[in-house]
C-alpha cells in the first residue's frame, strides 16, 4: 500500500467551487503540486531516499497542511459558503494530514534502519534492553555490590562473562603476542605521580563537568550536548535541513568545543539538569583519574593508572636491551585501567574500572616499512578517512593496500596494524559491514601524532569506538627521557664512520648562574634542549644584536640572553652511530567495549514451538563460547548417564569446556538453555554406542560414534575443521525434539 494517498482535495475543484480565493489558492497551488501524491514517484518509494530527502518532504507535507488548514478555516468564515464545500476542504486537510503521519512514520523508520542495524525490527532501545536483560538474568555480568544498591560505572563478570573474556583475551595474546613475537609486560596499577606528569595526565587528562545549580549532581558537559542533539535529531521529524545540518556539525566537533564554547551552546539550546530540570553550572575541567598515596606517610602522591601504556614507556631501555638492542620490537601489556567518569553510563561501554590490552610498537622514525604488509595489503573494509568526514561523505570500502600507497594512512606499520586489527575483531564475531575504521579529524588528533585511526563498531548505542590505532611518533619517550633524564633512545651502528654536521650548544654556566641564580638549572636545560632550527635562529639573532627573548618553559616566562651566555655552532664529527629516539605505534584495545558489542553482534532470537514465545540465542563463533560444549542424556537412565560422563571427562581431557546436564528437563528445553548462553555444541546421549552432535545455529545433528565425540568437537572448535566438513563426514540425524 502506497505511503502517499489520493485523497488530498484537487486544487483545481476548490478554485473552480470559490473563484474568490484566488489568491490563497495561487500560494497554495505549488506547495500542493511539490509534494508527489503517486507512491510511483515519492521520494518515498525508493529504498534508498536520504533521511534528508525525507525531512523535505515532510516539511513541504506540513506546510501544505497549514496551507489547507487557513483554507478550511477561510471558508467556514465566508458567509454563504455551501456546507458541501468546507465539508470536501476538510476531508482533503484529514487527507493531508495522514500523508504527513505516513512521511513521518517512514522517516522514523529510516532512522532505525540507520541507526539499528542488527536489531532484528526491534528499535534500539528495546533491543538494547532484551540483551542487557539476557545478559543479567544469565549472570554474563552484573552491577557490582548490587546488595548495597550498586556504584556506578562497576560491574562484576559472572560466570559466563568471565568464560567469554578469558577466551578473547587468550585470542588477543594468540593473534598478536605469539604470531608478533611481542615482549609481554605486566606492570603496577599505582603509578606514581611524576610519571604521570611526565606523560601530561596530570595537567591534561580532563573532561569538563557541570554542576546541577540546586542539588550539585555533576554531568559531563559533552554528554549533555550530545545528547540533546542525538534526541533532536531522531525525536523531531520537524526540524529543518538546516537545522539538522547545524546539530550533525555540533555532534562532529564536540570534542574541540572549549569550556567557554560548550557553555554558550548548552545556554544557547537551553539544557537543564537531566533529573531535576535545575539550572546547570559553567563547564569546567575535572581531572579523571583516581589519586592515591603510596606509604604510610601520605607524602607520596600517586595515581591509579589511566592506561597501561606509561609501564612499557618506562622499560623501554630495559626492554630494547633484552631484545638485542635491535629495532623494531613490540611490547604488550594487558591489565586493568582506572577512570574517576563524571556520570558513568551505556553499561560496559563507559565504566570506571576496566581492562586494556595495549601494544606499543617501536620502530625507527626514518623508516615505518613493514617486511609482513603484504600478508594485509589486500583486506578490503570500511574506512572513514578524514576527507570524508568533512565533506559529509559516508565511510566506504577501500583496499588497505592502496589506502597506504595514496597516503590515506601515513605508512605501512600503521596500516598493518589497522589489517591485524580487522581481521582480529571480524575473528571473534563482529560483523564486518558494522565495523569501520574512522580516522581522527585534525581536532582531535594530539599534536605530535602522525596519524591516528579508531576502529568503531556499530551497537545499539551507534557507533562506538573500541580500539585506537595511532602513529604516536617519539612524544612518549622523549617526554620519559626530559623528566627522568635517562635517555630513552636506540641506536643504529654503521659499518663505516660517516662524517656529519651537528649542532652543537654550549651554555656557560659561569654567566648564566650570575644572571639567572637559582633558575640557572632551567634555563641550562632549556638552551640545551633547543631544536636546531630555533638554535640557528637564537644564534643569528644573538650575533646581530648581542641579545635574545628566550622562552623557558619550566620557569614560565621570557628570560633575556646575552650573546656571552651561549656558544651555538655546527660542528662536523666522525660518528660509529645514530642515536634516535624511536617513533610508536600504539593499538589499544578496550576489551569491554569488544565484548559488549560482540555481545549484541551475537545476539538473536527465533521462535519457539510453544505458540508465541522467542528463544535468545548468543552466535559466539567456538573461539569466544564461554562453555564449547554440552553434553545431556536424552532420557534419565543409568546407562545413559554414565556414558555422559564418559564423554564429559573425554571432552575436559581434550581442553574442550563443557557442562554436563542429568536432569530429567525435556530435551527442547535444555537446548534452549544452552543457545542463550552461546553454546555451539550439544551433544545428546541417545544410545550407548553412537550419540548425536547438534550445532547450534543450524539446528542440524550428526551421529558420530561416543569415542570420536571428543576428537570432532576439539578439531571444529579449534577451527580445524569447519561443521560443513563434519557433516559431509558423519551422517545426519533428523531431530524428534527440539525447541
Amino acid at each position: 500500500m502506497p505511503f502517499f494517498t489520493s485523497t488530498l482535495l484537487r486544487p483545481q475543484t476548490l478554485f473552480q467551487s470559490q473563484p474568490q480565493s484566488k489568491t490563497l489558492i495561487s500560494l497554495l497551488l505549488p506547495l500542493l503540486y511539490r509534494c508527489p501524491i503517486s507512491s510511483s514517484t515519492s521520494p518515498m518509494a525508493s529504498s534508498s531516499s536520504s533521511e534528508a530527502t525525507l525531512r523535505e518532504v515532510l516539511a513541504e507535507k506540513q506546510a501544505a497542511v497549514e496551507a489547507q488548514a487557513e483554507a478550511v478555516r477561510t471558508l467556514k468564515a465566508r458567509p454563504g459558503t455551501p456546507q458541501s464545500e468546507i465539508d470536501s476542504a476538510v476531508e482533503s486537510l484529514k487527507g493531508l494530514k495522514l500523508e504527513v503521519a505516513a512521511v513521518a512514520k517512514r522517516l522514523q523508520a529510516e532512522g532505525s534502519a540507520n541507526g539499528e542495524g542488527g536489531t532484528g525490527g526491534l528499535s534500539k532501545d528495546a533491543f538494547r534492553q532484551t540483551v542487557v536483560n539476557t545478559l543479567e538474568r544469565r549472570l554474563f555480568f552484573i552491577p557490582s555490590f548490587k546488595i548495597y544498591r550498586g556504584v556506578a560505572g562497576l560491574y562484576d563478570y559472572g560466570p559466563p562473562g568471565c568464560a567469554v573474556k578469558s577466551n578473547v583475551l587468550a585470542f588477543w595474546r594468540q593473534h598478536f603476542v605469539l604470531e608478533e613475537n611481542m615482549l609481554e609486560v605486566d606492570c603496577p596499577c599505582v603509578t606514581p605521580e611524576v610519571v604521570l606528569k611526565a606523560s601530561g595526565h596530570v595537567d591534561k587528562f580532563t573532561d569538563l563537568m557541570v554542576k546541577d545549580e540546586k542539588t550539585g549532581t555533576c554531568y559531563r558537559a559533552d554528554h549533555l550536548l550530545k545528547d540533546y542533539c542525538k534526541e533532536k535529531l531522531e525525536k523531531d521529524l520537524t526540524l529543518a535541513p538546516a537545522k539538522v545540518a547545524e546539530l550533525n556539525h555540533v555532534i562532529a566537533v564536540l570534542d574541540d568545543l572549549s569550556a567557554e564554547e560548550l557553555g554558550a551552546k548548552l545556554k544557547e539550546y537551553g539544557i537543564t539538569a537531566p533529573d531535576t530540570k535545575n539550572p546547570l553550572s559553567d563547564p569546567y575541567p575535572f581531572n579523571l583519574m583516581f589519586q592515591t598515596s603510596i606509604g604510610p606517610t601520605g607524602l607520596s602522591t600517586g595515581y591509579m593508572r589511566p592506561e597501561t601504556a606509561q609501564g612499557i614507556f618506562v622499560n623501554f631501555k630495559d626492554l630494547y636491551y633484552y631484545n638485542g638492542n635491535k629495532l623494531p620490537f613490540a611490547a604488550a601489556q594487558i591489565g586493568q585501567a582506572f577512570r574517576n567518569e563524571i556520570s558513568p553510563r551505556q553499561g560496559l561501554l563507559r565504566v570506571r574500572e576496566f581492562t586494556l590490552a595495549e601494544i606499543e610498537h617501536f620502530v625507527d622514525p626514518d623508516d615505518k616499512s613493514h617486511p609482513k604488509f603484504h600478508d594485509v595489503a589486500k583486506l578490503e573494509f570500511l574506512m572513514f578517512p578524514r576527507e570524508d568526514q568533512l565533506t559529509g561523505k559516508s565511510a566506504r570500502k577501500i583496499v588497505l593496500g592502496e589506502a597506504v600507497s595514496k597516503g590515506t594512512i601515513n605508512n605501512e606499520t600503521l596500516g598493518y596494524f589497522i589489517g591485524r586489527v580487522f581481521l582480529f575483531l571480524t575473528h571473534l564475531g563482529i560483523n564486518k559491514e558494522r565495523l569501520r575504521f574512522r580516522q581522527h579529524l585534525p581536532n582531535e588528533m594530539a599534536h605530535y601524532a602522525a596519524d591516528c585511526w579508531d576502529a568503531e563498531i556499530e551497537s545499539s548505542f551507534g557507533w562506538i569506538e573500541c580500539v585506537g590505532i595511532a602513529d604516536r611518533s617519539a612524544y612518549d619517550l622523549r617526554a620519559h627521557t626530559d623528566k627522568s633524564g635517562v635517555p630513552l633512545v636506540a641506536h643504529e651502528k654503521f659499518s663505516e664512520p660517516r662524517e656529519v654536521e651537528k649542532l652543537v650548544i654550549t651554555p656557560s654556566k659561569k654567566d648564566l648562574g650570575l644572571a639567572f641564580k637559582g633558575s640557572q638549572k632551567m634555563v641550562v636545560e632549556a638552551l640545551e634542549a633547543m631544536p636546531e632550527k630555533e638554535a640557528l635562529e637564537l644564534k643569528a639573532t644573538l650575533e646581530s644584536k648581542g641579545e635574545a627573548e628566550f622562552l623557558v618553559c619550566t620557569l614560565g616566562k621570557t628570560v633575556t640572553i646575552t650573546k656571552n651566555m651561549v656558544s651555538i655552532s655546527m660542528e662536523k664529527k666522525k660518528e660509529h652511530q645514530r642515536v634516535f629516539t624511536p617513533s610508536v605505534i600504539e593499538p589499544s584495545f578496550g576489551i569491554g567495549r569488544i565484548i559488549y558489542c560482540l555481545y549484541e553482534h551475537s545476539f538473536y532470537t527465533r521462535p519457539s514451538k510453544s505458540e508465541g514465545e522467542q528463544l535468545n540465542v548468543f552466535r559466539f563463533p567456538p573461539i569466544v563460547a564461554p562453555i564449547k560444549c554440552t553434553v545431556f542424556p536424552l532420557v534419565k537412565n543409568d546407562q545413559f548417564d554414565e556414558v555422559a560422563r564418559n564423554i564429559a571427562r573425554a571432552l575436559t581431557k581434550a581442553g574442550i569446556s563443557n557442562i554436563i546436564d542429568i536432569t530429567g528437563t525435556s530435551i527442547g528445553k535444555r537446548y534452549a538453555r544452552t543457545d542463550e548462553i552461546g553454546v555451539p555444541f550439544a551433544v545428546t546421549v541417545d544410545s550407548v554406542a553412537t550419540v548425536t552432535i547438534r550445532e547450534r545455529d543450524s539446528k542440524e545433528q550428526i551421529r558420530v560414534a561416543v569415542d570420536e565425540v571428543a576428537s570432532v568437537v576439539k578439531e571444529v572448535t579449534e577451527g580445524q575443521s569447519t561443521w560443513a566438513d563434519v557433516m559431509w563426514r558423519y551422517p545426519t540425524h533428523a531431530a524428534s525434539s527440539d525447541e
